[in-house]
């Protein structure tokens, strides 16, 4: 886990240039402000105005977080280190004890995991009976052996491995030992110089000297001739006989197959169906295919919610997949006020201006923040994407010498920045009609309608009327499946101001008419059965979602 908890700052969904520019500019200014590990993110694709924003001022687009439910990452995952598949048993069982733990992962070289080892498992192997040849098929290394049995090598390379062979212990006379000592074999016997010579003679593969007692020159020459290899150690004959299985690598006892992993990006409602159906005590973690950590049942006790700042919206259904699981922190937006409901009271600011971002730059201001050229170019585009370089109705007094002030911060020329931005914005090759449909799309809701809208502004009047005879029929596809009784899709054209609307749903036609009556000011003709020409009309949350909303409410009254 990181020192400072991630707080995620974070736009809509379907996010346009001021919901990127604010997430990032907002984490820059929280972080100098307190120090805290504030990330920029955004919840959707981003649309290629926003792209060629980011690019121009060399800017990594944040974060993609679709969905913010509560995940492994976010808990506190318990960092049991992982261990080599040669550790002996007892190795495995003293970590064990010092750890409190009672399953120990085993890693290989590269962080990735092999398998298993709990306690369960190595209670099972001193109950089990095994063989004289168990070591052996183990391929169980001699240094594992000397660390066991507190001995030391008196000749041989203890860096090999026993990997053939029974594990004998010489008690009978040499004569009686030739006839069941064979090669390969590790015998366990004392300081008797006959016995030793004759188990080196018939090829044994180790000899293990017990109570400490003197290996002579003779035997270690002998020793080192034959390749056998002699550890010395300080336990009698009984003891060592007893010790010597702990010697075994955990490799031997692991478990290796239909291991229970959570990945640190699996949510916690499924890691709790999980761990509901299964009696393990301990789960490993895996980031990007290797170990980190474990987790248990007790590590979700408890579990806190990421935390959130939402930045240019307010609504819950424009809010990032799972809010609800999170803790937010704070809200800065500029639309109208549908707010998600939070646990605890927070930080809200919202102001009746053209654009986040121009909100941002205010609190810079107020915290007395130098703003860098970087910072200052993303918030000034911010500003000329939501008002469209002052034209949008939206667009107020406050947001024009915001971003004025913030184009000389950033030497930029408005004028043509902008004419960069918005050509930028309508180039649509290579996209799909549905992709244009759902780049910049909002759900609202008004009283018992629920509806969408999206928006595209352009400059090209044939491209635009030409994409409304494509878009209509997805409309109508979509909105069978959308949950949503009307759908709406602004084609806004910034040199002419004015929108074509494209109109589909039972009763959407009426409602535009009962929307824009005379009281409206913005003149409404209807080219077509389903799109209108409505002059002037260029802001979605100033002009259409409010006449809407009203026209609902007129109709339900």
């Amino acid at each position: 886990m990181l020192n400072k908890e991630r707080t995620y700052v974070i736009g809509h969904r379907n996010p346009d240039t001021d919901s990127i520019c604010s997430a990032i500019c907002y984490a820059r200014l929280k972080h100098r402000l307190d120090g805290g590990n504030y990330v920029p993110a955004r919840a959707g694709q981003m649309n290629e105005e926003t792209q060629f924003v980011l690019n121009h001022f060399g800017v990594e687009a944040p974060e993609l977080i679709e969905n913010i439910t509560t995940q492994v990452r976010d808990i506190e995952i318990r960092k049991t280190k992982g261990v080599e598949r040669n550790l002996s048993i007892k190795r495995a069982w003293n970590m064990m004890q010092e750890n409190h733990v009672v399953t120990v992962p085993v890693v290989d070289g590269g962080g990735s995991l092999e398998g298993l080892i709990t306690i369960g498992d190595i209670a099972k192997s001193y109950m089990n009976v095994y063989d004289n040849h168990t070591l052996s098929e183990a391929s169980t290394p001699y240094e594992n052996m000397v660390d066991t049995l507190q001995g030391t090598v008196v000749t041989g390379d203890a860096a090999r491995q026993f990997t053939q062979g029974k594990v004998l212990i010489a008690t009978a006379n040499p004569d009686k030992m030739e006839s069941f000592i064979q090669k390969g074999d590790l015998v366990i016997l004392g300081n008797r110089y006959e016995s030793q010579l004759c188990a080196i003679e018939m090829e044994a593969a180790c000899l293990i000297v017990c109570e400490g007692a003197p290996v002579s020159i003779t035997i270690r020459k002998l020793a080192e001739e034959r390749d056998c290899i002699i550890i010395s150690t300080p336990f009698d004959t009984f003891t060592v006989s007893r010790l010597i299985n702990q010697s075994i690598p955990v490799k031997f006892f692991m478990k290796t197959e239909k291991l229970v992993t959570f990945d640190d990006t699996d949510y916690l409602d499924e890691v709790k169906d999980v761990m509901a159906n299964l009696r393990h005590r301990d789960f490993p973690v895996i980031e990007e295919g290797k170990y980190v950590g474990m987790i248990s049942r007790r590590n979700l006790l408890g579990a806190r919610g990421k935390q959130v700042i939402l930045v240019d919206h307010n609504e819950k259904n424009q809010t990032v997949a799972g809010i609800d699981y999170a803790e937010i922190k704070e809200i800065i937006d500029h639309h109208r006020i549908g707010a998600v409901e939070t646990i605890s009271p927070v930080f809200f600011r919202n102001q009746p201006l053209g654009c986040t971002s121009t909100i941002i730059y205010q609190m810079y201001q107020e915290h007395g923040m130098e703003i860098d050229p970087q910072t200052a170019g993303l918030l000034c585009s911010a500003i000329i994407s939501d008002t469209l370089l002052f034209r949008s109705p939206t667009c107020t007094a406050v947001d024009r010498a915001a971003c004025e002030e913030l184009a000389k911060l950033a030497g930029l020329d408005l004028e043509d920045f902008a004419d960069r931005m918005f050509t930028a914005g309508s180039n649509l090759k290579g996209k799909t009609v549905e992709e244009i449909f759902y780049q910049d799309f909002k759900r609202f809701t008004a009283g018992g309608l629920s509806f969408g809208v999206g928006q595209l502004t352009g400059t090209n009047r044939s491209e635009l009327v030409e994409l409304s005879q494509e878009l209509l029929p997805l409309m109508e596809e979509k909105l069978k499946t959308s949950n949503l009784s009307m759908l709406f899709f602004m084609l806004t054209n910034i040199l002419t101001e004015n929108t074509g609307l494209l109109c589909v749903g039972h009763g959407a036609r009426q409602l535009i008419e009962s929307a824009f009556s005379n009281e409206s000011g913005l003149p409404v003709e209807w080219e077509e059965e389903k799109i209108a020409r409505i002059t002037g009309l260029m802001s979605r949350k100033k002009q259409l979602v409010p006449q809407i909303i009203m026209a609902v409410q007129e109709q339900e009254a």
